[in-house]
């Protein structure tokens, strides 16, 4: 059957949880189901084990589908490929993105998929690395399934590309948090000049915010420009309530409005997910 008729799944994948959205493919999708499910991270294992079991359990009566996964930054690596002019093939810039995952994470870079964002010599590019073990248990549960696996995208990158028109072309701070985490991005004119991923090991939300406005500071001391006042757009749906704290140098804007609503299969705050369930696998 054409692909123009296939089901569309999506789903966002993180250590503790599940959000899952499919849609009745045709001339006007149609949503015929959205499900979250939360589960408990494996202590012993990979952390991606429970929220996979979870989703090749929701895969069961699916037929005739394709499935994009949108991954946790908790299960992603990035670099930053600055602007390089002699650098134009694939193959180089492929051996580019092996050389700076060597260069900052060493040996554990030679057991990850690496994939590049599209590539310019003038604006450089950004390189997403995860576990080949995941991805090959992504593609072993599809097959299984009978479900095409579309496309496997970080948080961060979904989260950019669909915000990105609302961004200051000239100089951005993008930031995506999520439960335990977040991640930063530095763009100036279309160049990616830094990314920061990190772990938060509080639950509490005025912590986090601290830390954010730290690690801002951070990052744009390293970059060597800032202004007394910069704008970050922060886009966090698990905490709506997050506010950085008055005076701190950065204006917040937080990203979800009616005319660009959040897409459906990102997270959203536990107290507005409908549906919610909690599963111990």
């Amino acid at each position: 059957m054409s692909q123009l008729w296939r089901d569309q799944i999506y789903v966002f994948l993180a250590p503790e949880r599940l959000d899952w959205v499919h849609y009745r493919r045709g001339f006007k999708p149609v949503q015929l189901n959205k499900d979250t499910v939360f589960c408990e991270q494996m202590q012993n294992g990979s952390p991606w084990q429970n929220a996979l079991k979870l989703l090749e359990a929701h895969l069961t009566d699916v037929t005739n589908a394709e499935l994009t996964v949108i991954l946790s930054n908790h299960f992603v690596r990035f670099v930053t490929l600055q602007p390089q002019a002699e650098i134009t093939t694939p193959e180089e810039v492929k051996a580019y993105a092996a050389f700076r995952m060597r260069e900052i994470y060493a040996e554990r870079s030679e057991s990850w998929d690496l994939s590049v964002s599209d590539w310019s010599p003038a604006t450089g590019a950004i390189c997403a690395a995860i576990n080949r073990d995941l991805m090959d248990q992504l593609q072993e549960i599809t097959k299984r399934s009978e479900v095409k696996l579309k496309a496997v995208e970080p948080y961060l990158a979904a989260a950019y590309d669909h915000w990105q028109k609302q961004l200051n072309s000239q100089k951005s701070y993008f930031v995506v948090v999520e439960s335990g985490r977040f991640c930063s991005a530095i763009v100036i004119n279309g160049v990616w000049q830094s990314i920061r991923n990190q772990r938060v090991l509080s639950q509490d939300i005025h912590e986090l915010a601290e830390e954010l406005v730290a690690a801002l500071d951070q990052e744009a001391v390293l970059l060597g420009n800032k202004e007394m006042t910069e704008t970050v757009y922060v886009f966090a749906p698990e905490y709506p309530q997050l506010v950085l704290p008055s005076n701190c140098g950065w204006l917040m804007v937080m990203l979800s409005d009616a005319q660009n609503p959040v897409p459906s299969h990102f997270p959203s705050s536990p107290a507005d997910v409908a549906g919610m369930k909690q599963c111990l696998v």
